[in-house]
C-alpha cells in the first residue's frame, strides 16, 4: 500500500526529524515498552496536528514543542497510575529490553538521574539544551524568553556541578 499525495510532506518531514521523539521518549520513560508507547502517541499527535503546520517555525520546533507536551501528559499519567503500584510489585513492571545496549557508564547514569528528578520544564529544557538548540529556539518551544532560558540553564547547571561533586545523592 503506498501513501497518500498528502501524506508525503508529513511521512518526510517525520523521517527527517524522527530523532526527536526517541530523545524525548529517553528522557521521560526509562522502560522500553513505554518508550515504544511515548514515540507511538507523540507521531500519532504530531500526525493529527499536521494540518496546523504553518511553517512560522521550523518543522523541528514545532515537533518538538508537541513531542514533549505529550511526554510530560504521559509522563504525569504514569506518576499516578505508578502511586496505585505496591512497593514490592515494583519488580513486576520490568520488562528486559533484548535491543539495549547494556548499562551506561557511571557519569551517563548519574546524568541519567539528575534528570529524572526534575521537574517537567527544567527536564523538557534540560534536554533541548543537551540536543543542542540555541536558546531562542528552546524559549520558543517553551514558550519562554531566552533570557528565562539562559537563566535556568546555568542555574540547572550549577546544580549538576553541586551535586557531581558531592556525589551521587540523587
Amino acid at each position: 500500500m503506498t501513501p497518500d499525495a498528502d501524506h508525503d510532506p508529513f511521512l518526510a518531514q517525520l523521517e527527517a526529524n524522527q530523532g526527536i521523539l526517541y530523545k524525548v521518549a529517553n528522557a521521560y520513560c526509562r522502560d522500553p515498552e513505554d518508550r515504544r508507547d511515548l514515540v507511538q502517541d507523540m507521531t500519532i499527535q504530531v500526525w493529527r496536528s499536521f494540518e496546523r503546520f504553518d511553517g512560522r517555525c521550523k518543522f523541528s520546533t514545532w515537533m518538538y514543542r508537541i513531542a514533549l507536551n505529550v511526554a510530560i501528559s504521559f509522563h504525569r499519567s504514569e506518576q499516578a497510575r505508578s502511586r496505585h503500584l505496591h512497593h514490592g510489585e515494583d519488580h513486576l513492571m520490568d520488562v528486559p529490553d533484548l535491543t539495549d545496549p547494556g548499562p551506561p557508564s557511571e557519569d551517563l547514569a548519574f546524568l541519567y538521574r539528575f534528570i529524572d528528578d526534575l521537574p517537567d520544564l527544567d527536564k523538557a529544557l534540560l534536554l533541548l539544551y543537551l540536543d543542542d538548540r540555541s536558546h531562542s529556539e528552546i524559549a520558543d518551544i517553551l514558550g519562554l524568553t531566552a533570557t528565562h532560558v539562559s537563566t535556568k540553564i546555568g542555574r540547572l547547571k550549577q546544580r549538576l556541578r553541586d551535586q557531581a561533586a558531592t556525589g551521587p545523592s540523587l
